[in-house]
Formats: structure tokens, sequence, C-alpha cells
């Protein structure tokens, strides 16, 4: 009896309650899933972080994980409201995503507001992790794939080169960076050529571009314009001319390089991540990618599959209950072997490090694919300290 009337007594205590499961920790994505860049940047985005969670379950350090996703059309006034709601209303505990330059700044002062880590898996000027403490960076930028191609295009016998860009942060930032880095390796810039970011007709700038003769001419475009960039490149007879095509890696794009044919054949360009990347790792997470989605995965992808790892990796550290300024400490410094190979965060920028490579487009197989032939180790943003 005594027994029993102790369990009865525990009971009303309150120590037969089961205990209580720790919250979702909420993760706000915030991706163009509508417009022109919600195929090759926003899907790619949310495909990358969704493989991880299926790979590594929804579930670390006893906490489960929640994607609260929102569209923002590729529109900063959109991108701004839903950070703003999902800090707000949805109480998430990280933002992440953010497909272009003008999106992720938008985010940024709702991010120090709110004191909520944000995780850039794609936008790619160099200064958005300056707009706020609580920035991280898991995709790239721009001066840190570019830089290498310049150095590379003087070392093999590239004197003279027209550079043309999409007018918008990170063209800007493409524009410079090879400048910068051309020119300190003895090269020299014939003309520096902007396109409008938003509906571009191509052909007026490269025709200005093979006019002035030079050895090479340079191109950076978002990925998913870069077929109708290289169409007006073959109609402007750049081979024939005997005038080279250098670009970053988002102008032959994994996910529409099949489509551009024989113009890209032998093309040089410099990224951070190829589908072709010959590593264990990235063998298995291609196969994965395109079993769960029919598609390659390119250079956004990897943004968010890493930012997701970034995130499990910060909560085990912090046990499960890191939040703000204290998830931002644990994801500085972290490093880790990624698909694209070895990646860390650099502690004082808050910016991935990270192999750039060249690669040259191949035919294997009677597929197209971005063959890495030189690498450049664990390359820091050059813009951090040019600018």
């Amino acid at each position: 009896m005594t027994t029993r009337i102790f369990a009865l007594l525990a009971c009303l205590l309150g120590a037969c309650i089961p205990a209580l499961a720790a919250e979702p920790f909420r993760v706000g994505l915030v991706l163009p899933l509508s417009g022109p860049f919600a195929g090759s940047i926003g899907r790619q985005v949310e495909n990358g972080l969704r493989l991880y969670l299926q790979e590594h379950g929804d579930e670390v350090t006893g906490r489960k994980i929640e994607i609260v996703l929102r569209d923002d059309a590729g529109q900063p006034d959109t991108t701004r409201r839903l950070a703003q709601e999902l800090v707000t209303n949805d109480h998430v505990d990280l933002l992440a995503g953010f497909g272009l330059t003008p999106l992720a700044l938008a985010a940024a002062p709702v991010a120090t507001r709110a004191k909520v880590p944000m995780i850039v898996m794609a936008a790619a000027t160099s200064i958005i992790t300056e707009q706020s403490p609580f920035i991280l960076r898991t995709s790239f930028t721009m001066a840190q794939n570019v830089t290498p191609l310049a150095q590379w295009a003087a070392r093999n016998g590239i004197r003279r080169v027209v550079t043309l860009v999409s007018d918008y942060g990170p063209g800007q930032d493409a524009e410079k960076a090879f400048a910068r880095g051309f020119e300190a390796s003895g090269g020299q810039v014939l003309a520096s050529l902007r396109a409008p970011l938003a509906s571009p007709a191509f052909g007026p700038y490269l025709q200005r571009a093979r006019d002035l003769a030079p050895d090479a001419v340079f191109l950076f475009v978002p990925n998913g314009q870069g077929a109708d960039l290289m169409k007006s490149v073959a109609e402007r007879g750049f081979a024939d001319a005997g005038i080279k095509v250098i670009a970053t890696g988002d102008v032959v794009d994994d996910l529409t390089l099949n489509d551009m044919g024989e113009p890209v054949v032998g093309m040089i360009t410099s990224h951070h991540y190829s589908a072709a990347h010959d590593s264990p790792e990235n063998r298995a997470y291609r196969e994965a990618f395109m079993k769960a989605n029919g598609i390659r995965p390119n250079l956004m992808a990897i943004g968010g599959y890493d930012g997701m790892h970034l995130i499990f990796e910060a909560l085990r550290a912090t046990g499960g209950k890191g939040a703000g300024e204290a998830l931002v400490e644990a994801m500085k410094g972290r490093s880790w072997l990624s698909p694209r190979g070895a990646v860390s965060i650099d502690p004082a920028t808050r910016d991935i490090v990270q192999n750039v490579y060249i690669r040259k487009v191949e035919r294997k197989d009677g597929e197209l694919w971005n063959i890495e032939f030189e690498t450049v180790p664990s390359v820091r943003d050059p813009g951090k300290t040019a600018n």
C-alpha cells in the first residue's frame, strides 16, 4: 500500500509525465522557385539540401530538422518580406538559400536584427558576408573562381582579352577579379563590356568583342543564361577568327551542358564544382542526386548539400541547443570533405575556402562534361582583401 501511495504522489508531482520532445530546428529556406532562375538555381539548391536529409536523416542530437520553404520568385522585396515572416511568424532558427546577390542583400538586415544565422547557399558577390555578422556562405564567390582562371590564361599565351559579364554584383566582381589577376600577370584587358541581367541581347556585345581582335574573350553570365550566350558566340565565328573563349563554370552549367553541343567542346572554364569531379564522394553524390531527381547536380546543388552539412555539424557541436551567435560560432572554422573536395569556413570572413578547378569541356561516352585538369587548392575569396 505504501509503495502505491508513493507512486501516486510522484505522478501528482509530475514525475510520471513523459519527457517533452525537443522543439524542431526550423530552417527557413528562401529560394527562387518560380521565374527564370527556378530550375537552374532554386530547385537545384533545394534538391541538394533534401538529398543530404535523405542520406543522413532529419534528426540531429534529438532535434528534428524542419524545412520551411518559401518562393521569392527572384524578387528582393519578396525575399525581405518572406525572411521577416519566417523569423517573426514561423520562429525559424536559421535562414538559408538566397539564389542571387540582390536577394541575399535584401535578407541581411533581417538576420542582423533577429540575430538569426543565415547561410547563403548560392549568391556569389564578395560583399554579402560583410553585410551581417550572422551570414555564412557554402556556395562560392565570383572572385574566388575567376582569379585562378585569369592567372591560368596569362600563363598559357593569352595576352589580350575582352571581358563580357552580366551587369549585376557577381558580374562586376568577375570583371574586376579577372582584370586584376590578368593584368598583374602581364596581360592586357582591351575592353570591359556589360550586358543587362534581364533579357540580354548578347549579339552586339560579342560583335564588338570580336572586332577588337583579342586573343580571348572572357565571359560570365549566371547559370541558366549560358546556352543563349554560347549560341551567340557560335554565330559570331570566334573560333574562325582564332579567338579563344574562356569563362566561369556558370556559363557551361552541368544542368544544360549537354544541350549546348559542339560550340562548347574544348572550352576552358574555372569553377569550384563539376559533376565530373573525380572522387569517391562525388561519384556517390552524383549517382544519388541523379537517381532522386533525374538530372545532374550543378554548381548550385552542392551549396545546398554542404549547407545542410554545416547545420548538422553546428548542432552537434552545441549539443542541439545552439542558437543565434552560438550557432554562428560553432560554424566558424569548421572543415569537411565535400563531394567538391576539401572545404572549410574561414573564421574571419565566414566565407567558404575551397579548391578551384581549371576544366575543359570534353565529350565522354556520348555526353559533354567539364573535365578538371588543374587544381588550385584552398582558395580564399581574394575580393575580401582586394576591395
